[in-house]
């Protein structure tokens, strides 16, 4: 009586099962179309639709390594089908296999040349892997197919933006909205987009700031309470991060700024019903870690790393979770000292839910003002207590952080003023910092002449201000024959923008600044110490200084010309060179500033007796444990 569960399907009745499975896939009832599609492979194990459409199925679910199993089977059946290729790309994105992403969609644009979405993810592809010119050029296929995508339009804005092409990106942002008018993303990008990160000659800072203000008021009327709920979204699609980089009171703004993403954080928090959980009881004190810099980074290397490295991991064991896709030593030496380790990608939810499990007692963000995801976590309350660290050393102004760490050496008197958080001001430089090797690069080998004076001007595009670009000619000028080598940065077109202004300020001053001026192309960290090791001086940018590049020019016994700034990011060589004793070496205004530079060159001397003490007190900056002793500390007071 049982003779029908040995009965082989027909062919005829594995197509009625493929069908039925696909109108539920279409329907979104999944479960079911999960078992129908299970069914006509029990029955066909090659069943290449079958083998497809589960595939897909499992990546709507987020099993995105199952998704690539499955695909990968059907493709191997049928190598035609570009649909196919394009979803088993979808799914090594999602894995951040980009590589092997962008060999799927161009086999799908192969096979299908109008098949948009291949076009449209092949563009994303292509920008996470930093290739700006081949994504741009398939956005503008997509909109040559498809005139009508909004996202399309957005996709190619922020690679404007990201350019510091912001009436190209605005026009983007502009049709994006005109042809999808409730676009948050869009919405949120055009209001925010106000502020280039390097700054043209002429272009004005104050302006920019005046825009920013009026943005923010215009922004959160949009989001009224109808639109709030849409708002997680947009949060983080673009950040003030170059604020930091004007040397200008920022609370204010950033307040405002941190008010609004939370506000439409917390709407996406109701909405899911969900809240932080008490941490466990017993005696250690769970710590979250939220990077996406848990690898060879200067956030890393300044701040973070000490942590793994010194923290009791009894009395507070760490839980990292690294928001990043690239992984190398420094990502698997964290995961070695941490209890518990969860990597991306994953959505926003995904996170969430990856951090509410581990139930952290307390939850700290290196760097808030660097990721859109970090953003949107740290506008969540996900701990009870939460704290920001100044791997971007700024206040966030969001009311769900508690603390800001910093270090004593690195502010000013009042330094509580400028933080919307409570300031945590730890012993000397705050972290704890083991010297660096360098090799035995010399300048000749990087194109640098040797028979003249070398300034090694580390800073990225951005941390060089307009205001200050006189000083470069007016050393020039002074010393004659000199070399400033410069670095280009990954974003080619910030470091043309600077390259502009430094040819208009040299000639200025009657000078070729092609004579002075080099642009390096990015070095190794041991090739960028090998460099200063046979520099002469290291010229600190002015109003966001550097940190881990001025300890690498401690190390190499190169000495540091500072200003020191007014708030934590204009004081970080000042800290340092304080710790050192060696005050003379920071200016208290621009012109000290060229003054101290003519004088190591010309006096050497004094110039030996400067290195004779770096050599001597050097010591004092590398490995030291008081500030890590202090973060227990705190970590048990809260």
């Amino acid at each position: 009586m049982f003779a029908w569960l040995s009965r082989k399907k027909s062919a005829a009745d594995i197509e009625r099962t493929i069908v039925g499975a696909i109108e539920h896939h279409d329907a979104g009832r999944l479960a079911q179309a999960e078992a129908a599609y299970r069914e006509v492979l029990a029955a066909d194990p090659r069943h290449i639709d079958a083998l497809h459409f589960l595939g897909f199925l499992a990546f709507q679910r987020g099993e995105h390594g199952r998704a690539v199993d499955l695909i990968s089977r059907a493709l191997a059946l049928n190598q035609t089908n570009a649909r196919a290729h394009q979803n088993l790309g979808n799914a090594y994105q999602a894995l951040g296999k980009r590589e092997q992403a962008s060999a799927c969609f161009r086999k799908a644009i192969e096979l299908k040349p109008d098949l948009t979405e291949a076009h449209y993810n092949l563009g994303i592809v292509y920008r996470d892997l930093g290739r700006r010119d081949e994504a741009a050029a398939c956005f503008k296929e997509v909109l040559r197919l498809r005139p009508d995508s909004a996202e399309a339009h957005y996709c190619l804005g922020h690679l404007f933006y990201d350019e510091d092409r912001l009436e190209e990106a605005a026009s983007c942002f502009r049709q994006a909205l005109s042809l999808r008018p409730e676009y948050p993303e869009a919405r949120w990008s055009l209001a925010l987009a106000r502020m280039p990160q390097v700054y043209g000659a002429g272009e004005d800072p104050a302006r920019s700031r005046s825009d920013f203000s009026s943005a923010l008021d215009e922004l959160a009327r949009w989001f009224d309470p109808a639109r709030s709920a849409a708002g997680c979204e947009a949060v983080g699609t673009v950040q003030p991060f170059s604020l930091a980089y004007q040397e200008e009171p920022n609370r204010e703004l950033l307040e405002r700024y941190g008010r609004l993403c939370v506000r439409l954080m917390a709407e996406w928090q109701r909405a899911q019903g969900l809240s932080a959980r008490a941490g466990r009881t017993g005696d250690a004190i769970r710590v979250g870690i939220v990077s996406s810099q848990l690898r060879s980074h200067s956030v890393w290397h300044a701040i973070v790393k000490g942590w793994f490295q010194q923290l009791d991991r009894e009395r507070f064991p760490l839980h990292a979770f690294y928001l990043g896709i690239d992984e190398d030593a420094e990502t698997r030496f964290a995961k070695s000292r941490a209890g518990h380790f969860e990597a991306g990608p994953k959505g926003l939810q995904q996170w969430v839910d990856a951090v509410l499990r581990q139930r952290p007692d307390v939850l700290i963000y290196p760097e808030i003002g660097m990721d859109p995801t970090a953003l949107k976590l740290a506008s969540l309350r996900l701990a009870p207590v939460q704290v920001a660290a100044w791997g971007h050393p700024e206040t966030t102004g969001l009311p769900t952080i508690d603390y800001y760490l910093s270090a004593q050496d690195f502010e000013p008197p009042g330094a509580q003023a400028n933080y919307s958080e409570r300031l945590i001001a730890l012993p000397r430089l705050g972290c704890y910092f083991e010297p660096r090797s360098a090799d035995a690069t010399r300048p000749r080998e990087l194109g640098i002449e040797t028979d003249r004076p070398i300034l090694v001007c580390p800073g990225v595009p951005f941390k060089y201000a307009p205001q200050h670009d006189w000083i470069f000619p007016e050393i020039a000028q002074r010393l004659g024959r000199c070399r400033f080598v410069f670095f280009t940065h990954w974003q080619r077109a910030l470091s043309e923008r600077l390259r502009h202004r430094l040819d208009a300020a040299f000639a200025a001053k009657q000078l070729d600044a092609h004579r002075f001026v080099t642009f390096l192309p990015w070095l190794t960290n041991a090739a960028f110490q090998g460099l200063m090791t046979h520099a002469d001086v290291y010229l600190d940018t002015i109003g966001f200084s550097g940190f881990n590049t001025a300890l690498q020019a401690v190390q190499c016994g190169l000495p540091v010309v500072t200003r020191e700034g007014r708030f934590l990011r204009g004081r970080l060589a000042s800290g340092i060179l304080k710790r050192i004793g060696l005050q003379e070496l920071i200016a208290a205004s621009e012109q000290e500033y060229v003054d101290l530079v003519e004088k190591i060159v010309r006096d050497a001397g004094w110039r030996e007796r400067i290195v004779a003490r770096i050599e001597a007190n050097r010591a004092a900056l590398f490995e030291d444990r008081a500030p890590i002793r202090a973060l227990e500390q705190f970590l048990a007071d809260v």
